[in-house]
């Protein structure tokens, strides 16, 4: 069976693997003022963080439409998929899932079936990517969810966050705590696991970035480790020199996020994707 794979934009994915598996990519809208760009597309990640200081207003993601993603679909159909897995952010974080779902519920050509990564960014991207091997390897679908499903419970995502503003707003921190927070200028922290969001909190980034090399060496050893930036790639470079000792064999990717996974976790300096073996 021809099986095909979906995913949105929050995956961070480089476009070489993107190429490579043929996976498709729905882009989720960036709103800056009255302006709208569709993320990756329209505007690249080097522009967008190269003009963010000059924006008068804050920019806000938007989710694709249920349209977005049933022409997604369709267009797969006609290259002649036989079925669809569909793989996107958790949906503790964004809306994008339920639009998929939706639209796969409204699309009978051919079947799709919607996965919630639990996971965004290279933590959904490590995923697509595998289901993408898999689906060229000739794996069944159910085959394939099931390999997604035991990986899911294996892969974090941990980062240094700028604010704790943008966690209260989410309501996973209240008000209170996240204006204690600025005052005193604490470091947050923030650790995705199986869709769970869980803020941590340092007082200085020297502290911050140990409590991030001590969960590297908790969790090791890895199958797959990749370190993630908002627009900071001179200190992703210092912190790859530092965590040499933990590099699985192969590549470790130096990956710059796209505007919408650094609206969701508001990163200000470097975080780490990992796959547990």
């Amino acid at each position: 069976m021809n099986i095909r794979i979906v995913t949105d934009s929050t995956c961070d994915l480089p476009v070489e693997i993107v190429a490579r598996h043929k996976i498709t990519v729905v882009p989720l809208h960036i709103n800056v003022g009255e302006k709208t760009f569709l993320d990756g597309i329209d505007l690249s990640r080097t522009e967008f963080y190269d003009q963010l200081p000059t924006y008068e207003t804050s920019p806000k993601t938007a989710t694709p439409g249920v349209d977005v993603f049933t022409q997604a679909y369709e267009r797969l159909a006609e290259e002649g998929a036989q079925a669809i897995l569909s793989i996107h952010i958790s949906e503790t974080l964004s809306a994008t899932v339920n639009s998929a779902r939706i639209a796969a519920e409204q699309y009978t050509r051919i079947p799709v079936t919607v996965l919630d990564s639990s996971q965004l960014s290279l933590g959904t991207g490590f995923l697509v990517e595998k289901a993408a091997q898999l689906a060229q390897a000739g794996s069944k679908l159910d085959e394939i969810i099931s390999a997604l499903q035991e990986t899911m419970k294996r892969t974090y995502v941990f980062a240094s966050l700028k604010t704790l503003e943008y966690l209260r707003r989410s309501g996973r921190m209240n008000f209170a705590i996240a204006r204690f927070g600025e005052i005193l200028q604490i470091k947050p922290l923030l650790h995705m696991n199986m869709g769970k969001a869980t803020a941590h909190r340092t007082r200085t980034q020297k502290k911050a970035t140990a409590r991030l090399l001590g969960w590297l060496t908790e969790y090791a050893p890895y199958e797959k480790l990749a370190i993630l930036h908002a627009g900071v790639q001179e200190e992703a470079e210092a912190l790859y020199e530092q965590v040499r000792s933990f590099f699985p064999q192969g590549e470790v990717p130096i990956v710059q996020i796209t505007r919408p996974s650094a609206r969701i976790l508001e990163l200000a300096r470097s975080g780490f994707c990992i796959s547990k073996e």
